[in-house]
């Protein structure tokens, strides 16, 4: 090495992400050449988050180990849990007490399932261990593997029924109902809503609409699996001082996802009130966490080089749905997610939906050997 790679190596910025999640793995391969960057998650695995109805019904192994996704990048990992953010002295402190600086930051913390605190009206609280979520998949598997019962999808919307479908095609003997305050998959057309509906009939599902649940205790099922909403985790950003989207508690941040408060601070995924001139106001998913964690990169790596950053080019394409693994939708819509009069139904659209997800860690572990070709991908600005 010469004394001049030396030198650049030594004075590379750094850069801490949080979070190992979609958006926060792909910005960190993509700032690995630019930067000494310091991965921050306390799991030592990657999470296939959209195959957690899959991990419910134990089809596949959804993880990854990180080691294998960060060889030879440079990145530093750190299984470790973020505890503290502190913009002005530009740190963050872990849950073993060590205190990291940064130059930039990539706040990449995520989302969870919202669950609704016990009904202080309710006649008796919920049995222990009867309520599960998709981040508690593994735990449903266990208890629907050990018998047979009644078990209640609260939520109508893709995630709930995904689950419900997957639930019911895999455990036979059990009885599965679908709960939803409005109607089933609201924001798809008539054609796509009446494919779905049929199939979660075919499977055994009970689907029950308008109805509105206060609260796990409400239901009357051995199992309850919450799937009603999803609240980011930005707990420590407001913590820190942070402006948050008063409308969904997000990060606000400008066109190139700098907080709009903290501008050496970046946030991606669903931590982040992210927007596009084409679709909007986006969405949580990891159709819209890959492509803002790449932009958060690039615009850092802009930064690097003096130049300013640009705006996130995001459009939408498909939303797809799951039912079961021998059927699914595949909802064409337009760049700003309403519905397109097309879509794809049955086998086709199964298969279509798994090409999709296997593409996610296919995308990453691009990045991790070629990390410069990543912003060429529609979408990956």
């Amino acid at each position: 090495m010469t004394t001049q790679q030396q030198l650049s190596t030594v004075d590379k910025p750094r850069v801490t992400v949080m979070g190992a999640g979609y958006a926060g793995l792909l910005a960190a391969l993509r700032l690995a050449p630019h930067a000494r960057v310091t991965l921050v998650d306390p799991a030592d695995h990657f999470t296939e988050r959209v195959r957690l109805h899959e991990r419910a019904a134990a089809r596949t192994d959804i993880t990854h180990p990180l080691a294998g996704l960060l060889r030879d990048t440079g990145i530093r990992h750190l299984t470790h849990r973020a505890t503290a953010l502190d913009p002005a002295a530009r740190t963050v402190t872990t849950d073993d007490g060590q205190v990291l600086l940064y130059d930039r930051l990539v706040y990449a913390l995520g989302s969870r399932t919202n669950t609704p605190a016990p009904s202080p009206t309710a006649p008796a609280p919920a049995p222990l261990g009867r309520l599960y979520t998709a981040e508690s998949a593994g735990a449903l598997c266990r208890r629907m593997r050990g018998g047979r019962g009644s078990v209640a999808v609260v939520g109508g919307g893709l995630t709930g029924i995904e689950m419900a479908a997957e639930l019911a095609e895999t455990y036979p003997d059990w009885s599965v109902r679908l709960l939803s305050a409005g109607p089933v998959a609201a924001g798809h057309p008539t054609r796509s809503r009446t494919h779905i509906h049929k199939a979660l009939s075919d499977l055994g599902v009970r689907v029950e609409e308008g109805t509105a649940v206060p609260g796990p205790e409400a239901v009357d099922a051995d199992a309850v699996v919450w799937s009603a909403s999803m609240v980011p985790n930005t707990g420590l950003a407001a913590a820190a001082g942070l402006v948050l989207d008063p409308a969904t508690g997000r990060i606000a941040v400008d066109a190139g996802l700098r907080s709009v408060s903290h501008p050496e601070i970046y946030a991606a995924g669903d931590a982040a009130a992210a927007h596009s001139a084409a679709a909007g106001a986006l969405r949580m998913g990891c159709a819209t966490a890959l492509p803002t964690g790449s932009r958060a990169a690039s615009s850092i790596i802009s930064g690097i080089r003096g130049d300013q950053p640009g705006p996130l080019k995001f459009t939408y394409v498909v939303q797809c749905v799951s039912l079961g693994r021998r059927d699914g939708v595949i909802q064409f819509v337009r760049g700003d997610d309403s519905p397109r009069s097309r879509s794809l139904t049955g086998r086709p659209a199964a298969r279509f939906k798994e090409q999709i997800v296997r593409s996610t860690i296919r995308t990453l572990r691009l990045a991790r050997r070629a990390p410069g070709l990543i912003p060429a991908f529609p979408g990956m600005s």
